[in-house]
Order: C-alpha cells, then structure tokens, then sequence
C-alpha cells in the first residue's frame, strides 16, 4: 500500500476540487438541486439552507486540497471529509435512493471511491509507522512529525 502514500497528495487534490464543484449551490441552488436529485424546493429558507450547504461542501473541498500540501493536518482532514462524504452516502442510500438516477447517484460512486482511498492512506500510514516505529518519515506521514 505504499503506493497510496506516494499518490495521496494527488489524490486529495482531485479529491479537493472535485468536492469545491459544489460550490456552484451557493451561486445558482435551485439548478444545483434540481441536477444533482432531479427535483428542487422552493422559498427562502430553502435558499438560505441550499446555498450554505454549497458552501460547507466547498469548504470541505478547501481542506482537501489545503491538507494535500501540509501533511501535518493531512489525517485530520481525511477524517473530516470522510466523515462528511460517508455521511452523505448514507443518507441518500438510506433516505434517498430515488436520487440515484440523479447527479447524486454519481456522487455516491465518486464520494465512497474517495472515502476508500482516505481510508486505505490512513491504515497504510498507521501500518508503517508500526512497522517502523520511531521513523521521522511515518511519525510525518502521520501528524507533521509528531510521534504517537
């Protein structure tokens, strides 16, 4: 699994613009809504909770890409952002699954691919850093330096 240790900056980065996409909810929610569950809602509270949902799923975007270059929050992002997507994974799986012919369902697949290679990075990191305790490179890979 090294290799996903090599490719996380690369993969957080297309991670991270892939997820700031949604931002697009922020500038224009009703087509937003209406391309990624194929229906929207309507009223002003709708678009005060629309847009700020847009702007979370962008933030978490930022932190994808701001964590690809300073490992020293590289875990604590993964688990954020893995966090977020699994959530959202459930909720359309369990609450949602006439999303699925939608944008959403597309989401699913593309969010449970990154949840997987956050999880795979994380288990790799821990792996090598037991296998190599007190390396400075796995403590780094890790936390920033950091020793556990």
């Amino acid at each position: 699994m090294n290799w996903i240790i090599g490719s996380i900056k690369w993969i957080m980065v297309i991670s991270g613009a892939l997820t700031c996409t949604m931002f697009y909810a922020a500038i224009a929610p009703l087509p937003a809504l209406q391309s990624t569950f194929g229906e929207s809602i309507d009223g002003p509270v709708a678009n005060i909770v629309v847009r700020n949902w847009g702007v979370l799923i962008a933030l978490i975007g930022g932190m994808l890409i701001y964590g690809a270059f300073n490992p020293s929050v590289r875990f604590f992002v993964l688990t954020v952002a893995g966090l977020s997507k699994m959530v959202f994974i459930t909720l359309v799986l369990v609450a949602g699954r006439q999303f699925l012919d939608h944008q959403a369902g597309t989401a699913v697949i593309v969010d449970a691919t990154q949840v997987t290679a956050f999880g795979l990075y994380i288990l790799a990191v821990r792996r090598a850093a037991r296998s190599n305790s007190g390396s400075r490179a796995a403590a780094a890979a890790i936390g920033g330096g950091r020793t556990r």
